[in-house]
């Protein structure tokens, strides 16, 4: 049984919406950010990226960084840009791009659910990483982000999701990446919160380190709190959950640096021994089980044999598994691509047009454009209690940061 609550969101209004709202943390590097935030003094930027505003030598884990992220947020709100709601609720979120429209809910979820495993991962996530969202959140006293989830289809949340999105939404602009993001205040949270009941689990789509550090954040707060009853709104993680038929993953695509001391031709004939081979000018794999292959005298598909897929077993089936144990590990050497320099991995949203001038410019020996990871491969691996190899899904649109905030208490 799911458990979801209604909270006092702190939001824009629908006129500064388009001013506030910026990309997550996670898809913008320091300075990109720093870039996009130039005249933008009300950007959300300055509290996901909070680095963009100290000295250009600062150590992005540095105590001041999370304190200016928990002033920037402050000022937000204290000046107006972002109000808190006067009673809890729960909010619909549709994003539409490129005629592709996913709509959810717009909750805080259980953080003991995370650790039942009621809430569902398929990655790995690294420590540096949950340290720094978990000191984001607990510095700031809020959940500056939602986590991405999903869930399989439920009949009765996608009638009430269609009977409120009727309703005159409380913000509706579009980002300039070309993204429309709307979002309105379900009219009855109560239904919502019965309607999940009937659930037996959320996935995680995107958000793991969010995910876990908001975890440890609640048992930090729980732990300091000597009257703690499991009510506090330290106990909860702001999520969106989206019904998994409104989603769609998009390939991750790989990189190598270098052919591991081989010529383009030599490692041609190894790939010949690892399946069937042909020159092709589609660089976009047209089935699971292959992979489009990026040298510098052009592309070439790699179909892995059918008959050596075992298509019962959630991960090894996986094409992104598959390139790992048959290509860049025995091949190319790349043993752990989770700490490897020597690989790096490419968002489907770039094409492969990026593939071709990374190999092109020498940036990169070879590229392989992979076929997309379907939901149902994600949720079957998270319930099997699996773990997918890293840089398996790409998800599209992302999540715009600044129109949820969630606040909790102080110990």
């Amino acid at each position: 049984m799911i458990k979801i609550y209604p909270f006092r969101a702190i939001m824009p209004s629908a006129e500064n919406a388009a001013e506030v709202a910026s990309p997550p943390y996670d898809v913008i590097s320091t300075d990109e950010a720093r870039k996009a935030a130039v005249g933008k003094p009300n950007s959300f930027l300055h509290v996901v990226r909070s680095e963009i505003d100290l000295p250009h030598d600062t150590d992005p884990y540095d105590s001041a960084v999370y304190e200016t992220a928990a002033k920037n947020l402050d000022l937000l709100i204290e000046s107006g840009l972002l109000k808190e709601a006067s009673s809890p609720g729960i909010y619909i979120y549709r994003l539409t791009f490129k005629g592709q429209s996913q709509t959810g809910v717009v909750a805080c979820c259980d953080a003991a659910q995370y650790r039942s495993n009621e809430i569902k991962k398929h990655e790995k996530t690294r420590p540096d990483k949950e340290d720094d969202r978990t000191r984001h959140m607990t510095v700031c006293s809020a959940h500056a982000e939602p986590v991405f989830l999903t869930f399989r289809d439920s009949p009765t949340i996608s009638e009430l999701i269609t009977g409120d999105s009727g309703n005159r939404p409380l913000i509706d602009f579009v980002a300039d990446d070309g993204v429309r993001h709307v979002v309105w205040q379900v009219a009855e949270p109560a239904a919502y919160v019965e309607a999940f009941e009937e659930l037996d689990s959320l996935y995680i789509a995107d958000g793991h380190h969010r995910t876990a550090g908001a975890e440890r954040a609640a048992a930090e707060r729980q732990n300091a709190n000597p009257n703690h009853t499991g009510d506090e709104e330290y106990n909860r993680i702001m999520a969106v959950a989206f019904p998994a038929s409104h989603l769609k993953i998009m390939a991750y695509n790989r990189i190598v640096k270098d052919l591991n001391h081989l010529t383009e031709d030599e490692f041609l004939k190894k790939l010949k021994q690892v399946g069937e081979l042909i020159p092709t000018e589609n660089p976009i794999p047209m089935k699971a089980g292959s992979v489009c292959v990026r040298v510098k005298n052009g592309w070439h598909e790699l179909c892995f044999p059918a008959n050596s897929i075992d298509q019962d077993d959630p991960i090894n089936a996986l094409d992104v598994a598959l390139l790992q144990s048959r290509v860049l590990e025995p091949i190319l050497g790349i043993g752990d691509p989770r700490t490897d320099t020597r690989i790096g991995f490419i968002g489907g949203i770039r094409g492969s047009d990026e593939l071709d001038e990374l190999v092109n410019s020498g940036a990169a020996a070879v590229a392989f454009s992979m076929y997309p990871t379907t939901l149902d491969q994600l949720l079957n691996v998270s319930d099997a209690g699996k773990i997918m190899p890293p840089k398996s899904t790409w998800f599209e649109p992302k999540l715009r940061s600044g129109l949820f905030v969630h606040r909790f208490e102080k110990y």
